[in-house]
């Protein structure tokens, strides 16, 4: 990290302007500057630019130097401060923070991080029958949701986003404005009052009536292959343990051998069926969900259509609330493959899917 300072130092008062780059937005970075800031009772503001993070704070010299040190240090679990130019300017009495409008001038793109796996709070909200936001597909908070594929435009605010249509209701927005809510300035943020909604379609794109998560399972438990819409794109996904399912989407595909990736229904289930190290296990449960390559145990008896001819499994762990809701007692693993035919793109949308899927999907 490259720190640069600016200016003339100044007595028991002072008042600083920080540009800082990196990975500071989308992460919940303002919210944190706004907390740190009223932690030491410094007044300023702080927004976001097509560069990054501007800050400006005044108050006591040793409340804004702590105040930089926190900053340097950064501990924010999904921010990387790259750089901080830091210029002195005259204090002006400022002793109110506040989270400016952000700024859509100057030259420049701020990174955007990608979207990040289901966190742990949002994990327990849609399990809790007490929850608001009990099995609701679209959970989110600062810690943890869409990023990249919701984005519109920099810098990265709901009105810059694909959630700009929904408007947030009255509880979602005293979360988002209230600074010891962990959703404070969640962008993407939503419940089942206001926010999008999940539907199960026909291979015809009608809608189907009933309860969509109970259709759902119904139909992977019966052998159906569905194509289920994630971040970024559609995955085809099937029972994992039900080898006549995992054949028919090797069919449909045209993809003989190449080994499918699962997704299991918690930690348990991949240790049941494979061996997982230490470091493998902290890959799986990162931010950023990968899928990791895990060795089978000898005595596995799933498919081995899954993977012919390999003793390794493509082992992922659910990263959106609406992937927790496609697992039961019964349903445990799922393929989970990429949502296109062989050899062209993943489809993106339900128009593309419904076209390049047919045929594919049941």
């Amino acid at each position: 990290m490259v720190i640069r300072v600016t200016g003339q130092d100044s007595p028991a008062r002072v008042r600083c302007r920080l540009e800082i780059s990196g990975l500071v937005q989308g992460v919940g970075f303002r919210p944190y500057v706004f907390r740190e800031a009223k932690k030491r009772s410094l007044g300023g503001w702080v927004l976001n630019n097509k560069q990054g993070v501007v800050v400006e704070v005044e108050g006591s010299t040793v409340g804004v130097d702590d105040f930089l040190a926190e900053l340097r240090s950064c501990s924010l679990r999904l921010a990387k401060v790259e750089e901080i130019r830091i210029a002195k300017l005259e204090p002006v009495g400022e002793d109110v923070f506040l989270i400016s409008e952000s700024s859509t001038g100057g030259e420049g793109v701020a990174r955007i991080p990608a979207d990040v796996a289901v966190c742990l709070n949002c994990q327990d909200e849609i399990i809790s029958t007490k929850n608001r936001r009990f099995q609701y597909p679209f959970t989110n908070c600062t810690d943890c949701g869409p990023r990249f594929t919701i984005i519109q435009g920099i810098p990265y605010d709901r009105r810059l986003t694909t959630m700009e249509q929904f408007v947030m209701c009255e509880k979602c927005a005293a979360e988002f404005h209230n600074p010891q809510d962990r959703r404070f300035h969640a962008q993407p943020n939503a419940c089942p009052q206001c926010g999008p909604q999940a539907e199960l379609l026909n291979s015809k794109g009608e809608k189907l009536p009933g309860d969509w998560q109970k259709n759902s399972l119904d139909l992977l438990k019966k052998g159906d292959i569905l194509a289920i819409k994630g971040l970024g794109g559609f995955h085809l996904a099937c029972d994992a343990k039900n080898e006549q399912a995992v054949e028919r989407l090797r069919q449909r595909k045209r993809r003989p051998m190449r080994p499918f990736a699962v997704m299991c229904r918690d930690l348990a289930t991949v240790k049941r069926y494979c061996s997982v190290s230490q470091s493998e296990l902290a890959f799986l449960c990162s931010p950023e969900a990968p899928i990791v390559i895990l060795r089978r145990w000898p005595e596995c008896v799933l498919p081995r259509s899954l993977a012919p001819g390999l003793g390794t499994l493509g082992v992922c762990l659910p990263y959106t609330p609406l992937h927790f809701l496609l697992f039961d007692d019964y349903l445990e693993m799922l393929v989970m493959t990429s949502g296109n035919e062989n050899g062209l793109p993943l489809a993106k949308d339900s128009e593309e899917a419904l076209l390049q899927l047919e045929g594919i999907a049941d």
